[in-house]
């Protein structure tokens, strides 16, 4: 599945670069780029499909430096196609209601200024891989909790997800995060998942985030993601219970007397975004309210509770149990985005703050990339503070 999709991404990628090609240049010059673009989109998808049936044997090294590169030049061919289609349809009302000026017969297809696009797609597919994709932004989110306990007036929980330890995202990057944090002195971490996703790195990032939970003063507080499970579990678990680091599988810690934290874990048969089968999406909320049913087993009635989990439709089960707050990831937030908005809502719950009731829900949009590229998107750090209402 995952071969087939990146075949079909490629083709569509392909022919918009094609048909852009014949709006910027003409006649020799042409079908040079006709050949370039498509013998090196070729060569890119046949080490992508190589490198996939061999991927365990494939440094990492490569791959960040491969995938970069091969980003880099597949997103510069699908903006200057979105570009030259918005010039085109610019160009297509402008002509209809202006009476075009004269021009020579041979240029009558091709875009003025052609060489602009290719330059402008390259500092935008440079942009995203180089610079957003990078650029961690702090969110800070207001929590308005009804009889909420003095003590807790003001309690300030950060939150990371998705970093995906590989390639995109090392060791060095991931000590700089959390060092980053800390300095803001938020009183607990909470990190929802797909953070130990590499298997020769896991056992030194735990060592990481372990050396960071005294610098919080309730603590770190982790739950899996789905790429956990795809990564060795077992290991995870068992080099998490040497740590201090409260990891939480369908149970719940108190911080204080009044505050509880509950974490689920991400069930197996989750659908990877929303689900249009009836059975799936039954046996989905079975799981769910199984997971849930154990993590909420002994918190008391009258306590502030907060719920960690992966997937965002947790939320629902939050606001159902009457969890003042619920924090997911998974999503990456789409990784595309204009004003905040994401442009593949292929979730229930995709991006940002979602308001049921007396229950907010919020979806972080990653701090890793599942391919290198970002925009409209960046990283963040969120933060959240709770006040009484």
């Amino acid at each position: 599945m995952f071969l087939l999709i990146t075949a079909a991404i490629f083709g569509l990628i392909m022919a918009t670069a094609l048909f852009a090609i014949k709006f910027l240049f003409s006649g020799h010059m042409a079908r040079k780029f006709y050949k370039l673009f498509a013998t090196t989109d070729l060569i890119i998808l046949c080490v992508i499909i190589f490198g996939w049936a061999i991927r365990s044997l494939v440094p990492e090294t490569f791959i960040a430096i491969f995938g970069n590169l091969a980003t880099i030049f597949i997103m510069t061919q699908l903006f200057c196609g979105i570009f030259v289609i918005c010039a085109l349809i610019a160009r297509f009302f402008y002509r209809k209601f202006h009476k075009p000026t004269k021009f020579d017969p041979q240029r009558r297809k091709l875009l003025a200024r052609g060489i602009v696009y290719p330059f402008l797609s390259l500092a935008t597919a440079l942009y995203g891989n180089r610079v957003e994709k990078n650029s961690d932004v702090e969110n800070f989110i207001d929590v308005p909790i009804k009889n909420l306990p003095h003590e807790l007036d003001g309690f300030k929980i950060a939150q990371i997800s998705d970093l995906h330890l590989g390639a995109y995202f090392g060791l060095e990057r991931l000590e700089s995060l959390l060092q980053r944090i800390a300095d803001s002195k938020p009183d607990l971490l909470a990190i929802t998942g797909d953070i130990f996703d590499d298997v020769n790195l896991n056992p030194a990032a735990i060592k990481i985030v372990d050396a960071f939970t005294n610098k919080f003063k309730f603590g770190i507080y982790y739950i899996h993601g789905n790429h956990e499970h795809f990564r060795g579990i077992k290991q995870i678990e068992q080099m998490l219970t040497q740590t201090k680091i409260h990891w939480l599988v369908n149970r719940s810690r108190h911080v204080t007397s009044k505050l509880f934290i509950a974490g689920v874990d991400y069930p197996q048969r989750a659908p990877v975004t929303s689900s249009n089968d009836d059975e799936h999406t039954k046996i989905f909320a079975e799981a769910r309210k199984s997971f849930m049913d154990d993590a909420t087993k002994y918190i008391p009635d009258d306590a502030i509770k907060i719920l960690l989990a992966h997937h965002p439709e947790f939320i629902d089960d939050g606001a159902e149990r009457n969890f003042a707050l619920t924090l997911t990831g998974h999503t990456h937030g789409s990784q595309f985005g204009i004003f905040g908005v994401p442009l593949f809502p292929v979730f229930k719950y995709t991006r940002g703050i979602i308001k049921i009731g007396d229950s907010i829900g919020y979806v972080h949009v990653g701090n890793g990339s599942w391919f290198p590229f970002r925009l409209g998107c960046p990283p963040e750090i969120a933060y959240f503070t709770l006040k009484a209402k």
